[in-house]
């Protein structure tokens, strides 16, 4: 593990008990709380998947922290099975117990082993800890989990939002991140051989203007959402390697 990795998997281990903590206060801005989000974002996934017939059975979510997402996975996509990777080993145990099951399994990012194996891959708000010169062995290691035709479900916050830079300041696990555009992302996704297929962008009104959210799905494709999807695939074409 490199020192950059290190101090990114001791920064969460610090936070993983005060994490829905400090996420809460930086949120409670927008009127919603994590899980309204965290729906949101995987309801907007099947979506996607449906549109394209995939029904992926197995799915890693990368950058799981304490497993938010897992529940909303699960339901939307009627998966098989789960495997969670973080760097942060206490994040890990959060997630265990707070979402461990048959279906579950969790490892350390340093224990990962890339085995080209899985239908999907999962990740939200993660780049943005990784530093920029980590970011390509990242994509490397999610591009390497997937079967060919595997595909990448990679959301990040939009940092041309100015309410989303001023929730970041208000979660001081966010606060130094440095943030990734739509289209940064999807430079690095291409460089690391992935087709990209669309980008979305989610969550335009806040709370108080709900009555507006019938609007979203039409705008998805301007900039103004507070985080974005690109939505991916590894080619259909490429080998597997051999064990």
């Amino acid at each position: 593990m490199s020192q950059s990795s290190a101090e990114l998997k001791s920064e969460f281990d610090g936070y993983a008990l005060q994490y829905d903590a400090a996420l809460a206060q930086g949120i409670s801005i927008s009127g919603e709380d994590k899980n309204y989000f965290a729906r949101g974002r995987v309801v907007w996934l099947a979506r996607c998947l449906s549109q394209l017939n995939e029904r992926p059975r197995t799915v890693m979510d990368f950058g799981c922290g304490t497993g938010s997402s897992i529940p909303f996975l699960f339901k939307e996509l009627k998966l098989d099975s789960l495997l969670g990777v973080d760097a942060s080993i206490q994040s890990l145990a959060v997630a265990q117990r707070l979402h461990g099951g048959p279906r579950t399994r969790f490892v350390s990012l340093a224990e990962h082993h890339c085995a080209e194996l899985l239908d999907l891959a999962f990740c939200n708000g993660v780049f943005h800890h990784i530093p920029l010169a980590d970011r390509s062995a990242a994509t490397n290691s999610v591009y390497s989990s997937l079967r060919p035709g595997g595909l990448f479900s990679f959301w990040e916050n939009n940092p041309w939002n100015p309410g989303t830079r001023y929730i970041m300041g208000r979660i001081p696990f966010d606060r130094e991140a440095i943030t990734v555009s739509a289209p940064a992302a999807r430079l690095l996704l291409r460089e690391g051989g992935f087709e990209v297929m669309r980008t979305d962008f989610l969550f335009v009104f806040p709370r108080r203007l709900s009555w507006l959210r019938f609007l979203e799905p039409s705008l998805t494709r301007l900039p103004l959402g507070a985080q974005y999807q690109i939505l991916c695939r590894k080619p259909k074409g490429v080998r597997q390697a051999v064990p």
